[in-house]
């Protein structure tokens, strides 16, 4: 047996876990703390409050679209009818006005994705003089609305005479992307490790060889981001083709739903409901089918195998 050191406490069983009894100590909250329980109450209860929020406004185009007699309401139908789709699908309201939106969503989210990597890429390799001050820009452009340049563009669409011209509206949307969609497609590039592509120097490769060879496979899953969303944010886009387009044959679904139910007297609540839905349909299917097929790309781990 040992003796015990003058001024020093016993030591007790547990004594080593505890800290409680130190002075100036105090022990650190549990997981389960009321002050964490009700903060997690809070959060949950902010969250549940904007989902119905958001929830609402679907459940109204769910409800109105097969309802017999449509209100302002979200209630329930009172009699089921499928006439609302049958009297906007039809070639000038619905057939032509989509084919529309693919010609000016899809070319813009095929242009942006073209010119964003191109104009990413030495931005991501190189050491350029004005880098920083280009990415300044860039991100500050991510940040313009489109409306605050809208008038402008008008005036310079006119003079050129590019008025009612799907093809020059098609690039005018493509460029109002450009600055986030090269921001983004940037940090997907610096992901690539730059070893892959010295090797392929080495092994007699050109730069444009190992941009379109090795480069852009696997940079696929940042493409397809970035063309995801141009064409979300074109397909809803209608301030820039109202003010563009004028034919009735160029206007897309976006306009041609205004002109069609928000113009001419009354609306159509039923018809306009079934038209919500039915125009919102090809994006979701579009954002289902690109998060199934590119799943786990988006990590690097494998590049440096072997």
């Amino acid at each position: 047996m040992t003796a015990e050191q003058p001024g020093r406490p016993r030591r007790g069983p547990g004594a080593s876990l505890a800290t409680a009894g130190r002075p100036g100590r105090t022990l650190p909250k549990a997981i389960t703390s009321p002050t964490r329980a009700a903060a997690s109450t809070v959060a949950y209860a902010v969250l549940a409050a904007v989902t119905i929020v958001f929830l609402l406004p679907l459940l109204w185009v769910l409800f109105a679209s097969v309802n017999a007699e449509p209100s302002l309401r979200a209630t329930p139908p009172s009699q089921f009818t499928l006439e609302h789709f049958e009297a906007v699908l039809t070639p000038e309201t619905m057939f032509i006005p989509l084919w529309n939106s693919v010609l000016l969503s899809g070319g813009a989210a095929v242009t942006t994705v073209v010119v964003s990597v191109l104009a990413a890429y030495p931005l991501s390799r190189f050491n350029l003089r004005f880098k920083r001050p280009l990415l300044y820009t860039m991100l500050f452009a991510t940040g313009l609305p489109v409306t605050a340049i809208m008038v402008p563009v008008y005036s310079m669409f006119v003079q050129a005479n590019l008025l009612d011209s799907r093809g020059a509206t098609t690039l005018f949307l493509a460029a109002s992307s450009l600055p986030f969609g090269i921001w983004l497609m940037k940090n997907f590039l610096d992901g690539i490790p730059v070893e892959l592509e010295e090797a392929a120097w080495v092994d007699g490769a050109s730069s444009w060889q190992s941009l379109r060879l090795l480069v852009v496979p696997l940079a696929a899953p940042g493409m397809a981001v970035v063309g995801i969303f141009t064409l979300v944010m074109t397909w809803g886009n209608f301030f820039v083709p109202f003010l563009l387009l004028k034919s009735p044959d160029y206007l897309p679904a976006a306009v041609r739903i205004y002109s069609s139910f928000g113009q001419y007297g009354a609306i159509q609540y039923g018809a306009l409901a079934a038209y919500s839905l039915i125009y919102s349909l090809p994006v979701i299917l579009v954002y289902i089918a690109a998060s199934r097929a590119l799943g786990s790309k988006f990590t690097m781990g494998g590049a440096l195998k072997g």
